[in-house]
């Protein structure tokens, strides 16, 4: 079925890979919470749009979010030991990241407490030879996927800090063998794309050239779905 769907203010719907020209479409939502089923959000948003290679793109924070692994800030409980590391992470124009306390607090929660104290130790070694993201190297993609609350967000997700997804390739494989289509975890921003998870037909470097502009959006345009497919 041809997709009616529109590029992203600012972005464009076609790019350029070493696999092609692809086009992505943005799939707009409703706002996810807890309460929804991955598999229905499929059925209501994309199933009938799909043709035969297309690759399915999602935005880890709704599989995280749909997982229960998102927080209103305010029940998060924060350790003295968040508290104090939050204050050496370096807020950018990206994201308040593990900047705040509360997702300090998750990291040490789902990270390790002690991995990441080694973690923040050689951070701090490693400043003093000018190397940086260290800590994140050290702790890896559930760390670097967490994040803090943002006035960016759309409500009530401004107010709440947020784990990496769980078992993202398993997701990943289940939607697959759910739909019938490729499909890909991702952890995009303006500055770059991570791949979370993926289902096994998928080549992690096509995923990051397909994304590398970062076509979703989770504020007020509410697209954190993509369908990937080859243009013409």
């Amino acid at each position: 079925m041809e997709i009616p769907f529109t590029p992203n203010e600012g972005k464009s719907l076609e790019i350029d890979t070493d696999y092609g020209r692809f086009a992505r479409y943005p799939i707009k939502t409703h706002v996810i919470t807890k309460d929804d089923n991955l598999e229905e959000i499929m059925d209501k948003y994309v199933r009938d749009y799909l043709t035969e290679g297309d690759t399915i793109i999602i935005s880890e924070k709704i599989v995280a979010i749909s997982q229960g692994r998102a927080f209103p800030i305010e029940e998060i409980k924060v350790s003295r030991l968040a508290r104090f590391l939050s204050r050496f992470v370096i807020r950018t124009n990206y994201g308040v990241g593990l900047a705040a306390p509360q997702s300090m607090e998750l990291c040490i929660r789902d990270v390790g407490r002690i991995k990441v104290i080694f973690a923040a130790i050689c951070a701090a070694i490693g400043k003093l030879f000018g190397k940086r993201g260290v800590f994140y190297n050290i702790c890896g993609m559930k760390a670097r996927a967490i994040d803090g609350p943002s006035k960016d967000n759309l409500p009530p997700y401004d107010h709440y800090a947020k784990m990496a997804p769980d078992k993202p390739d398993e997701v990943a494989e289940h939607l697959k063998d759910y739909t019938g289509a490729e499909v890909v975890v991702i952890d995009a921003n303006d500055i770059g794309v991570n791949v979370l998870g993926k289902s096994r037909g998928v080549e992690e470097k096509f995923a990051a050239q397909v994304f590398k502009d970062n076509p979703l959006d989770q504020g007020l345009l509410q697209t954190p779905i993509a369908i990937v497919r080859k243009a013409g």
